[in-house]
């Protein structure tokens, strides 16, 4: 989400340019910075206020990095869509609408304003926080685990395709496994794997005890369907409505683990569908 240099807004008394934007709404939020909608915004010290902030990130003159938080949601929503066309759109909230100015960026950004130095955290005297950093690359965690899994749901074709389905039982003998207590009724990989199905297991659970705002959530999908995006202690689960589903854990580093749908996962991806948070 490529942003603008134009000043846009301020920052401790400083013209930010903006570089990027993001959401961080029930529906939508960044998700290496929680589970959920509350856990995200307590990452980042906010109230999980209904309407959700913006979350606008840039570099002041001096080139420090600053995350303000704003609450025209709109505004930043607008912005976000006309830079994803690849049209150019200025960022420029109304400074009554800053709700804070957190120093770094919770986000890895590839760019940098033009004309000012490099990116850089901003001197302790004029941040009464630490900075904000990205999560690192090189290691796994629930973090990087996320970041999976916003890959898959973005890519979601590429990796549909590196999926045999006649790996996956049959339904008949899957159902005959589910019966003895050795499967999930065709949901899990053929011969079963009890991480997935501690997964399936407790986002079944969502179903009947709604968990934190925000951990399971809906969005657009091509040919009627929906993309599904469940998270929990440990795990992400990104599916399609009308297809299967992955599942990463944080016990499995890198592991992208496929879920045949059987007879099962149907249902169960159903009753998900239907309590998710979905975007206005």
């Amino acid at each position: 989400m490529a942003g603008t240099d134009q000043e846009a807004v301020a920052a401790d008394d400083d013209a930010l340019y903006v570089l990027t934007a993001a959401l961080l709404t029930p529906a939508k939020f960044p998700s290496v910075l929680g589970d959920d909608y509350p856990e995200a915004c307590a990452a980042l010290g906010l109230p999980p206020v209904a309407d959700g902030y913006g979350l606008v990130l840039g570099q002041d003159g001096e080139g420090a990095r600053w995350t303000v938080v704003v609450d025209d949601v709109s505004l930043v929503a607008v912005a976000i869509a006309s830079w994803d066309c690849g049209m150019e759109h200025d960022l420029s909230p109304d400074e009554r609408t800053v709700v804070a100015a957190l120093p770094g960026w919770p986000l890895a950004v590839a760019v940098a304003a033009p004309n000012v130095p490099a990116p850089h955290d901003p001197s302790p005297d004029v941040a009464d926080m630490p900075p904000l950093t990205p999560p690192d690359a090189e290691v796994w965690g629930p973090a990087q685990r996320r970041l999976g899994a916003d890959e898959i749901a973005l890519q979601w074709a590429t990796w549909r395709e590196q999926v045999d389905d006649s790996a996956f039982p049959a339904p008949d003998s899957a159902a005959s496994a589910a019966d003895k207590g050795d499967g999930e009724g065709g949901a899990a990989p053929a011969g079963g794997h009890s991480g997935i199905r501690r997964v399936l297991a407790e986002a079944r659970a969502y179903i009947d005890s709604p968990p934190p705002l925000g951990r399971v959530r809906s969005s657009f999908a091509p040919g009627g369907a929906r993309t599904l995006r469940a998270d929990g202690p440990g795990w992400s689960l990104v599916a399609r409505t009308d297809d299967i589903a992955f599942v990463l854990l944080d016990d499995e580093p890198g592991e992208v683990l496929p879920v045949g749908r059987g007879p099962e996962l149907p249902g169960l991806l159903k009753g998900l569908d239907e309590m998710a948070v979905r975007p206005l």
